[in-house]
């Protein structure tokens, strides 16, 4: 990297710098851990037990210490071909009308905030408005180490429970979105799309964002026919960039599809199926509080924790048993 010439293959030059970026991931985080815990051993064969304020703090750090190592032994389960990217986070409301786009934008907040815990950056690419309130679908992008390892055990059918603020005869309502997660390829993975296998269709982008959002058939569709993978796209001001960014997530989602099959393919029936289309968490406000997984049973009372982002233990309930 330190050669003068190093930069003359940028494709190159790209893939070794991801690659020591990869490394630095996880021998900066083991080299930290692990200097805390010997300082940590020191202290406690010196520290006087009378001292509660001290061995207070002693057991404080060793609790932060130990949560460190099992973040660091999660994150050696990360070992797949796509689980080191960054990702899309597609969320749709499901029937339900302004109900179900209120969940879907709960589940939105869920995500972004529990990136900006982790320090990840968060770009919203697209959003459609709900009719009356909420969003009818959005498409984060985020990036951060790992997170698209991190966020695939959010894929599925998110179902909630509570009496709904629209409905004036306070009734308990249940709502459903669907959450879909998707690695983000780099330019240097080529994903070959023939013109004859896809169908462009432009219409008129509907929500906030002016008159020349509204008014110009800029937003995007576009259609995989032999996957039936759909992907669209309106936030953009042009109609150019809206079909960029479809096509981007489109490849995306094919080289995932590629991957997972040639994973499944080598492991044979050892792994079990994770399918985005099934129910996987059920988030209950009324009459008592509850968010319970549906795939490893791990559950969860304080659900204003969980909905302020607060969601690492379901993960890791997850990629035990599934990673």
């Amino acid at each position: 990297m330190g050669t003068s010439d190093f930069w003359d293959n940028n494709i190159k030059a790209t893939r070794v710098i991801e690659e020591a970026n990869k490394i630095k991931s996880w021998s900066e985080p083991f080299n930290h851990v692990n200097t805390r815990y010997d300082a940590l051993n020191e202290m406690f064969q010196e520290v006087d037990e009378s001292d509660e304020v001290f061995y207070e703090e002693l057991m404080e750090e060793l609790s932060s210490v130990t949560s460190a190592i099992e973040e660091l032994e999660v994150k050696r389960m990360l070992s797949g071909e796509l689980d080191d990217k960054d990702c899309f986070i597609m969320i749709n409301a499901g029937a339900g009308g302004t109900e179900a786009c209120d969940w879907a934008l709960m589940l939105s907040r869920m995500y972004q905030r529990w990136a900006a815990k982790r320090k990840w950056k968060v770009e919203i690419i697209d959003s459609v408005d709900g009719d009356v309130a909420g969003i009818k679908s959005v498409t984060l992008n985020i990036h951060g180490p790992f997170a698209y390892g991190y966020a695939k055990a959010e894929k599925g059918v998110h179902r909630l429970v509570r009496i709904s603020p629209f409905d004036s005869n306070a009734k308990r309502h249940t709502s459903f979105a669907s959450v879909d997660v998707t690695p983000e390829i780099k330019d240097d993975i080529q994903i070959e799309i023939r013109p004859d296998e896809v169908r462009v269709d432009t219409f008129r982008a509907s929500g906030a964002g002016g008159q020349h959002i509204n008014t110009t058939d800029s937003a995007v569709r576009v259609t995989h026919i032999p996957t039936g993978i759909v992907v669209s796209c309106q936030n953009e001001r042009s109609q150019l960039q809206n079909k960029e960014t479809c096509f981007k997530i489109l490849k995306s989602k094919l080289y995932e599809r590629e991957v997972l099959e040639r994973e499944q393919a080598i492991k044979g029936g050892e792994k079990k199926e994770i399918a985005w289309g099934s129910q996987i968490r059920n988030y209950v406000f009324q009459p008592y509080t509850l968010v319970k997984d549906t795939r490893t049973k791990f559950e969860k009372g304080n659900i204003q924790d969980v909905m302020d982002g607060a969601i690492d233990e379901f993960i890791t309930a997850f990629l035990k048993e599934f990673g």
